[in-house]
């Protein structure tokens, strides 16, 4: 049952008033009922809610050991100009670490295998690993781990379709497995699926006692009476050991009678987690770490608790003595001003010396709405929720930090293609997953010394390929406007940052299909089914509402429609007399007829929705929102002998829309 805190004396010293009361816990073993069990609205407060992390090894390593195809137990590092930004864990055992200087580390290790990361350089369409890269005229490209980092994350959605998965970085995320626990503890136990007729409070009364678990080979349970370390532990394996290993179990006994329907489903998600863990290994070839608890925070401490190649388990029963010894100051979002006032107003530097200080004593304190968030978080609760985020991102910039900053306005173009080959590789390789994808505006911010960036942005044309060119073609009017040239310029000049992007990457809806959709033929051949019939595509309302368009049409023309010659490229509207022609890429010869007359029929509906949409609107406003007139206006007034109009009558599905 849940219970509640009880009020304290007020102490602002938080390191005399430690307490190892489970009072301060007050939330680690709520009752679990048939209600809760069978509900589906499965929150941030569901009792039996687990979250995991799951983060890959040394990532940036890993990438380039398995590209390089060089033995997993060889020191590697990753080098990016003259700083190291990974370490394998073999290399870690010679005391290198991440941001050390190149000679320092191979001073420590001789044999160390040394990889700079890719870069983009001018006149290159794709990043390369170029022997001596210089900053000055590279830029460095991260591609390759993002590649990389998007086949884990597809392996995590194959492995668990019914769970929330959340990226959180390049080489981690948040998997939220309270779903498909939920559905793996109603199969192994059937006898919950329903409320005995025996139970005292129907649906409120609480579930059995659970099975005793087995926790062997599930990962490391953190020890529930011992302290935790105040450091990760760090466990590296034997060189050479690539495969999967579990630790053994560690602060439970198999069959401990204080186990909790929550620590049945830790036990399951550690199952799960587990195979989808063996999977990426087997199938792409990383390691990977994670931490399994109650909530995201506890998940990410977990799973630092013993790494690589491990999985560790919190159970509730051993938050308490988990998070006390920890500085508190080490939790995200403590690290900064706010932990440095709390300190310093208590004292305090662990998780411990805070407990005895109330909610009410830290809103006094004057640290307002984030005091809830302490109380809590101190006593491991989170509420925040795992969210999968979006496939499409809603922009893609390149930026560049140039150690020598560019002095004229004619340097600027060379970034500008240097920065349009990294974003048409990445439009590209986003568009391989949704072809209909498209930015609507690319944009150009440039920084002058310590000033604030300064920008300019633009439509970007939709194209066939957004090649390299296309895109720098487009940057360097920007920065034309932006910056200026040579010759134009009064002030001084000194950028010292040029980032390019695009905004408004977005797809085009369901049913909506461009003008260079026409490109392509419609696949109703027999290799897009296997078959010598043609595919016959169903009709829907989209394709009734344009048989409505082309009866306007028909009705306009006082005909069936113009002919169309078969290599007419354009049409001459019977409504205003306009020639609505197609675009230049599609007037070539290259293209097939059929293709031709398909692109110039959706262009003639196209337009013919606009005078669609004036006439309805006209319509609607006659008979709904036109001002009644008493007497014509002097400019108005009929002249003798003339017929008066009768008013149009609305027709089709205009009628509708008119007042009555």
């Amino acid at each position: 049952m849940t219970s509640t805190v009880s009020a304290k004396p007020v102490s602002w010293k938080g390191k005399g008033k430690a307490t190892n009361s489970e009072a301060d816990f007050y939330d680690l073993n709520p009752m679990i009922t048939y209600r809760l069990l069978h509900s589906r609205n499965l929150g941030v407060k569901d009792p039996l809610r687990v979250i995991a992390l799951c983060d890959s090894d040394a990532f940036y390593a890993a990438c380039e050991q398995i590209r390089l195809g060089i033995d997993p137990s060889r020191p590697l590092v990753v080098q990016q100009w003259d700083s190291l930004i990974a370490v394998n864990y073999p290399a870690r055992k010679f005391g290198i670490t991440r941001m050390e200087k190149i000679k320092e580390a191979k001073k420590k290790c001789p044999e160390l295998v040394v990889v700079h990361v890719a870069t983009y350089k001018e006149g290159e369409k794709e990043p390369g690993y170029w022997e001596n890269p210089d900053t000055s005229t590279h830029k460095v490209s991260l591609d390759h781990y993002r590649r990389e980092s998007m086949k884990v994350i597809r392996m995590f959605q194959e492995g668990l379709p019914s769970g929330e998965i959340e990226k959180a970085s390049i080489d981690e995320a948040f998997i939220d497995f309270t779903r498909p626990v939920r559905e793996e503890i109603l199969r192994r136990y059937p006898y919950l699926s329903q409320v005995p007729a025996d139970a005292p409070n129907g649906a409120d009364s609480p579930l059995p006692p659970p099975p005793p678990i087995m926790w062997d080979g599930l990962g490391t349970v953190l020890p529930v009476n011992a302290p935790s370390p105040v450091n990760s532990v760090i466990a590296v394996d034997a060189p050479g050991d690539q495969g999967i290993s579990y630790d053994d179990s560690e602060g439970i006994d198999n069959g401990d009678d204080s186990t909790t329907w929550h620590d049945v489903a830790l036990a399951i998600a550690a199952e799960l987690m587990g195979k989808i863990r063996h999977d990426i290994h087997m199938k792409v070839g990383y390691t990977t770490s994670a931490g399994i608890a109650r909530n995201k925070f506890l998940a990410k401490l977990t799973a630092s608790y013993k790494k690589p190649n491990s999985q560790s388990i919190l159970r509730n029963a051993a938050i308490p003595n988990y998070l006390r010894p920890l500085p508190f100051q080490k939790i995200r979002f403590l690290g900064g001003k706010l932990g440095k006032a709390i300190a310093e107003e208590y004292e305090a530097s662990t998780v411990g010396d805070l407990l005895s200080i109330s909610l009410g004593q830290l809103m006094q304190r004057k640290f307002g709405e984030e005091s809830i968030w302490v109380y809590e978080i101190l006593r491991g609760i989170d509420r925040s929720e795992v969210k999968e985020k979006s496939a499409v991102n809603k922009s893609m910039m390149a930026s560049k930090n140039l150690p020598n900053p560019i002095m004229k306005a004619s340097q600027g173009p060379h970034w500008i293609r240097v920065l349009a080959a990294e974003l048409a590789l990445r439009l590209r390789e986003a568009r391989e997953e949704m072809p209909a994808l498209w930015p609507k505006t690319l944009v150009l911010h440039a920084r002058q010394s310590y000033d604030a960036s300064r920008s300019k942005q633009a439509a970007f044309p939709f194209t066939r390929d957004a090649s390299v060119d296309v895109i720098a073609s487009a940057g360097d009017k920007l920065w034309k406007e932006l910056v200026g040239t040579d010759n134009s310029r009064t002030t001084p000049l000194k950028i010292t940052n040029v980032a390019l992007g695009f905004t408004g990457v977005g797809v085009m809806e369901v049913g909506q299909r461009s003008i260079d959709a026409f490109l392509k033929p419609p696949s109703t051949s027999k290799e897009a089914q296997g078959t010598d019939t043609p595919v016959k595509r169903k009709r829907d309302s989209h394709d009734d509402a344009q048989d409505a368009r082309r009866d306007l049409v028909r009705r306009k023309s006082g005909s069936d429609g113009e002919a169309v010659p078969d290599r007419a490229t354009y049409f001459v509207c019977n409504e205003c007399g306009k020639r609505i022609s197609l675009p230049g890429d599609l007037v070539g010869d290259g293209l097939e007829q059929v293709i031709v007359k398909e692109a110039l029929e959706a262009l003639r509906v196209e337009h013919t929705d606009f005078h669609y949409a004036q006439e309805l609107s006209k319509e609607l406003g006659d008979s709904v929102g036109s001002p009644r007139k008493f007497r014509p206006s002097s400019g108005e007034q009929t002249q003798p002998g003339t017929k008066k109009r009768k008013p149009k009558q609305s027709g089709g599905i205009a009628k509708f829309f008119a007042a009555k």
